[in-house]
């Protein structure tokens, strides 16, 4: 009898006596209990982030003042400190930001209603303002909703549901105050080197603002609705906005120089009705106060990880700085080449060069 087989032959001899010895004993043989699958935790990615940084050629609209050689200024050098949070969970992602923005003398905080000029007329060097601002996007992906990978196909990653909020506040005169909601799709799709490029139709609805300059009583009797607004608040009607985001790895670079990548958005949002709620007062062409529609974008993020760099690959986009462009045209909605006294001079037509922004600026951001 080969070795194989009497093995084989001892074992089940074995088998056979201790079937013999009663359930009893067979009961008492150690069994080694299956090892719980451990909990996955709620949020499968969180990533929290801090940043400074400064733009030197920041707008705020009707903002400007008057060089000694007579051409306008309307803009303005200002400190951006943000707080940025992303996470990913079971059924979607959420992000939220918000950012204090810290302006110079050109754009003043209240009383001054412009660069050195307070409400009633008189001279004054007021503080820059400082505006907060905030948004929320959330996402719940058709894949993960419905336990399917139907909406993964070639490039496209996945379908999702879209909801956010934005809103701000600012200490000038005008004392803004938006809130708006926004709804609607979003369409994922991979990009090489661990990229991305998302798409977002939405519907958005700014149902709150305020313009203290409209206020009934302020330059005399008015009639509310009509000629003013009776507490200063405003509301639009709602529109069409489409949002998009994208980043990429530079991977197509040597590895000792793989520490950059690029990223950027671009947010079109649909005209919403009279900017000061007032369509009654509305003129024609640059006398017109509609809204028009707006662009606010940065089309291109170039970011160096520095602490990948210096601290190798586990502390990767732990400390990055970046340099970018921002352009925001029609800003909040206002025509810049109309709303006269805001985005033009209500007496000539020339721009106030305060309602696009066209900057570089650049940055630090550090992950904790």
């Amino acid at each position: 009898m080969s070795f194989r087989f009497r093995a084989i032959a001892a074992a089940a001899l074995s088998l056979a006596t201790l079937a013999a010895g009663g359930l009893a004993k067979a009961a008492d043989l150690p069994v080694k209990a299956a090892k719980k699958a451990p909990d996955l935790p709620f949020f499968l990615v969180i990533d929290d982030r801090v940043s400074f940084s400064w733009m030197p050629k920041g707008t705020d609209p009707g903002m400007w003042s008057v060089r000694p050689d007579g051409s306008i200024n309307g803009k303005t050098a200002k400190q951006v400190y943000s707080f940025t949070h992303f996470d990913l969970w079971a059924y979607g992602t959420n992000f939220f930001t918000i950012s204090m923005f810290k302006s110079g003398h050109n754009d003043p905080a209240s009383p001054c209603v412009a660069p050195g000029v307070t409400i009633t007329g008189g001279a004054a060097d007021c503080a820059g303002a400082t505006e907060i601002y905030g948004l929320f996007r959330s996402t719940f992906g058709w894949n993960e909703l419905f336990n399917t990978k139907a909406f993964t196909m070639g490039p496209l990653h996945n379908i999702s549901f879209e909801v956010g909020m934005d809103g701000n506040t600012e200490n000038n005169f005008l004392a803004p105050a938006k809130r708006d909601v926004v709804a609607g799709l979003q369409f994922a799709f991979d990009l090489p080197y661990k990229g991305y490029f998302n798409v977002a139709p939405l519907m958005y609805y700014e149902f709150l603002n305020h313009n203290a300059f409209t206020q009934c009583g302020l330059f005399g009797p008015g009639v509310a609705g009509v000629t003013c607004n009776s507490d200063g608040n405003v509301s639009y009607r709602p529109t069409w906005a489409v949002e998009i985001n994208y980043y990429m790895d530079l991977g197509f670079l040597p590895p000792n120089m793989q520490f950059w990548s690029i990223s950027g958005r671009a947010g079109w949002y649909g005209p919403k009705g009279d900017s000061n709620g007032l369509p009654a007062l509305s003129g024609i062409g640059r006398f017109s106060t509609s809204s028009k529609t707006e662009l606010n974008s940065e089309p291109v993020r170039l970011t160096f990880d520095a602490s990948k760099a210096v601290w190798g690959d586990k502390y990767s986009h732990f400390v990055d700085l970046w340099v970018a462009y921002r352009y925001w045209q029609n800003k909040f909605g206002l025509d810049h080449n109309a709303m006269p006294g805001v985005c033009t001079v209500a007496a000539t037509g020339q721009s106030t060069n305060s309602c696009t922004e066209s900057t570089v600026y650049g940055g630090v951001t550090v992950k904790f």
